[in-house]
């Protein structure tokens, strides 16, 4: 497969994927007498192509904050700290993340900045690395020399793929074929590899792949002619929600019998609305449900899971998906950074969280990962859950030890990134 991407190239805004979408977002707690401020900011999409990921990360990063001061803040030392959370709708758009990062530290004087990923993040990084600022991105493919304070702790996109598809081939061995799809840009193109790579390793043959431009809007031809090539395994990728919602019904109208498997599964109960039970059934992807008994065990990092879930879920019906918890972890690591150091300064943070011999990442045991790979140690590798569809409810079937398979096949996934154009040189 010979596919490369440029990773300065900003992506074009286009038809916002969440038009009309209300936010829900409530005013900055106030801090009581005796209390102190911390300020945290987002650079998110609120609007624009992710938009269907940042409106969900945020909300659940002003939840975590909400939940934070409801339980007392965050005690350093004497003093007690409420969390305030500043915003900045970037379109998913270099030039306006930039903008908002200026804004945030300038004027607004946050003590963290988190972004979703990709070309956004790699735009904000010499400014926030001359302001040693602490950032967190859920791609671990931005990470640079360059990138002194951004981590990569809450996702490790596109590490954590090979274990779902371990799983799946230990699982269904009867599945030889597959077709991968996803959109052309910094998130699709290092996941095809991924993917490709992981099937590879387990005898399964990438029979179709593609990589479809922004701006496809019909996905009828699409999953035609993935289908022509008689996969048994659909694979879609790391897909934005709307182009995997509309993939996945194509899939259904066109009468697809196998496997489907993905990163996320956004607002799978209409999906399994607007198709069936029966056909969304097996469904393997990456992000749990916050009320999955697994997550309520002692090794889990994340405070009281399930609470957050109902609250989430109480406050935006419907609109739970992958990204609703993914900056809260940034800020729960972040948490136990600013107590380890006793204070709330990034570079006082980063120093406390490197210091860890067990970093507190949301899915247990961890380590510093990255340094001859991207010049930093700065990334968390350790475990993640392999997610399946059952009886119409997302259940944590294992937690794929992404570390154990790093460490084994870390050349030859690095190779395949850098093959792609997705690792600095």
């Amino acid at each position: 497969m010979k596919v490369t991407f440029d990773r300065r190239k900003f992506l074009a805004g286009s038809a916002s994927i969440l038009a009309g979408t209300t936010f829900g977002i409530a005013l900055p707690t106030s801090a009581r007498a005796g209390e102190k401020i911390v300020k945290v900011g987002a650079i998110t999409p609120l609007t624009g192509d992710a938009a269907g990921w940042g409106v969900p990360a945020f909300q659940g990063y002003k939840l975590w904050a909400d939940l934070t001061n409801e339980a007392g803040g965050i005690k350093v030392g004497d003093d007690t700290y409420m969390v305030e959370v500043e915003v900045w709708d970037d379109e998913f758009l270099a030039s306006k993340a930039l903008t908002g990062a200026k804004k945030l530290v300038g004027d607004d004087h946050v003590d963290l900045v988190t972004l979703l990923c990709s070309t956004p993040v790699v735009a904000v990084q010499p400014y926030l690395t001359e302001q040693k600022v602490l950032s967190a991105t859920t791609c671990t493919t931005d990470l640079s020399p360059d990138s002194s304070y951004l981590l990569s702790v809450g996702e490790v996109h596109p590490f954590y793929i090979p274990p779902s598809v371990n799983w799946l081939a230990k699982n269904r061995p009867e599945l030889k074929t597959v077709a991968i799809l996803s959109q052309d840009d910094e998130l699709g193109v290092p996941s095809i590899a991924t993917y490709a790579l992981a099937f590879q390793q387990n005898n399964i043959e990438t029979v179709h792949t593609e990589l479809f431009p922004l701006a496809t809007l019909d996905f009828a031809p699409v999953i035609s002619a993935a289908l022509a090539k008689n996969p048994d395994i659909l694979c879609f990728d790391t897909a934005y929600p709307d182009f995997m919602n509309l993939m996945i019904e194509q899939a259904y109208q066109q009468g697809f019998k196998g496997q489907m498997m993905s990163v996320t599964l956004d607002n799978y109960p209409q999906l399994i609305e607007k198709t069936s039970k029966e056909f969304m059934e097996g469904f393997v992807f990456l992000f749990p449900d916050f009320d999955d008994p697994r997550l309520m065990e002692a090794d889990i990092n994340f405070a009281n899971p399930g609470v957050f879930y109902a609250r989430y879920n109480e406050a935006f019906p419907g609109a739970w998906t992958s990204q609703s918890w993914t900056y809260a972890a940034v800020l729960e690591i972040w948490k136990k950074g600013v107590e380890a150091a006793g204070s709330v300064n990034s570079t006082d943070v980063y120093a406390a969280l490197q210091a860890m011999d067990k970093p507190p990442h949301i899915f247990g045991d961890a380590k510093w990962w990255g340094a001859d790979v991207f010049g930093v140690n700065n990334a968390l590798i350790g475990r993640w859950p392999v997610v399946q569809l059952q009886d119409g409810k997302a259940k944590i079937v294992e937690m794929g030890d992404v570390a154990g398979w790093l460490a084994e096949n870390e050349a030859v996934v690095l190779e395949t990134l850098r093959e792609v154009g997705m690792l600095p040189n």
